[in-house]
């Protein structure tokens, strides 16, 4: 064989049993080949499991896709390209042209994007309501041609807490399908609900460390046999390095959100007794309107805080450029901790209506935490508070 030959026809190194890489490589071929048409056809038919074209499954977005399944206690899921992805992906694939849909004010504005604007397009209706609106709620739900209802929990960036036993007992009561965007809580979160679909963002807490896109549909198998379809034919997947990426941000996801939570805490506290602070939201603080439910249903409290500052907006800007160690960035769950105006970052699409049932305001900061130590984070706020205020 020559070499012009040899390097476009390289056995795979494969090792011995026993022998085998402690950790997973990336499988970066787009391509599988077959040794026989029949073997070909039984893997289309779905007789046999396999792979034969990345844009469908790859092993490295599977193992993705078995570990997440594990971790959120379902059947199967869709490794996606972003956590927007999933969003659209679910959408389009389970509600049609008359459906009826529910989110709320305090869903990510992406989300409120993509109904209001790509699924106005074809005809799905939606109504747009607070979490907090359980009349409305059960209302919404009780429509006809209500088919899913899509909520978050905490919520972004008031972290207000979604009622999961009145929501579920309303939708199955109607039949309409939950999905769930649980970025905010991790995967680790609500699998004993009776959610029938969850949606990260793994470019946030999964991944922990700000340099990957990745998003995922997980549920049980019927729901998701339903979306793979458009996933697969869309070009939905995510690359096989991002999914390495991912898998190996995973390895020390528990260790990241634990720290996270725990400075969390300590800044909401912090935070909540400074005379330059309004007003704190973090569902870990007894004073939080939901801590009782959140302490219910979660195994933690989350990384995210959010306040309203005293002052005015010129303060808030003054507060943020004076902080150090919080980066002024537009996403969250890294290890680096990060600062964001909220008005600004998640409502410029919404009323002045709107913002008040949202319960953001002129000065309202978010905080992400990251694993810094946390007497380090306290001073960088404490500095920054006093020369936001003079």
């Amino acid at each position: 064989m020559k070499k012009e030959t040899l390097v476009n026809h390289q056995t795979p190194a494969r090792p011995e049993p026993g022998n085998e890489p402690l950790v997973e490589p990336i499988h970066r071929s787009v391509k599988y080949t077959f040794p026989t048409v029949k073997e070909m056809a039984q893997l289309f038919s779905g007789e046999k499991d396999g792979y034969f074209y990345s844009r469908y499954a790859n092993p490295t977005l599977r193992q993705l896709e078995i570990l997440m399944c594990q971790l959120q206690e379902r059947e199967d899921a869709l490794a996606t390209n972003s956590g927007v992805t999933a969003i659209t992906n679910c959408l389009l694939s389970l509600l049609r042209q008359g459906d009826h849909m529910v989110i709320f004010v305090e869903s990510y504005r992406p989300t409120r994007y993509i109904v209001r604007n790509l699924l106005a397009r074809f005809g799905v209706t939606h109504a747009l309501i607070s979490v907090k609106d359980h009349d409305g709620i059960a209302r919404e739900l009780a429509r006809d041609n209500t088919r899913l209802i899509l909520f978050e929990t905490p919520t972004n960036p008031m972290t207000w807490i979604a009622d999961l036993d009145f929501i579920i007992r309303q939708a199955r009561a109607n039949n309409v399908l939950t999905v769930l965007d649980s970025t905010f809580s991790g995967l680790h979160n609500y699998g004993h609900y009776d959610i029938d679909i969850f949606l990260h963002s793994l470019t946030k807490f999964a991944s922990g460390h700000g340099d990957v896109l990745g998003g995922a549909i997980i549920g049980n198998k019927e729901l998701i046999s339903r979306i793979k379809p458009d996933y697969a034919n869309t070009g939905a997947a995510i690359a096989p390095d991002s999914a390495y990426l991912i898998l190996r941000g995973l390895k020390t996801y528990f260790l990241r959100y634990r720290q996270q939570c725990a400075n969390a805490l300590k800044i909401a506290l912090f935070l909540e007794n400074n005379e330059f602070v309004e007003k704190v939201f973090y569902p870990g603080l007894a004073s939080h309107p939901d801590h009782l439910l959140a302490k219910k249903q979660m195994h933690d409290f989350g990384a995210i805080v959010a306040f309203h500052l005293v002052g005015k907006e010129k303060e808030m800007h003054n507060f943020i450029e004076a902080l150090h160690l919080f980066r002024l960035a537009a996403s969250l769950g890294s290890t680096e901790s990060m600062v964001t105006p909220a008005k600004l970052f998640f409502a410029t699409d919404l009323e002045p209506e709107e913002l008040l049932l949202g319960g953001i305001q002129e000065t309202t900061v978010r905080l992400s935490l990251g694993i810094e130590d946390s007497d380090d984070l306290i001073e960088d706020l404490e500095q920054a508070l006093r020369k936001a205020n003079g």
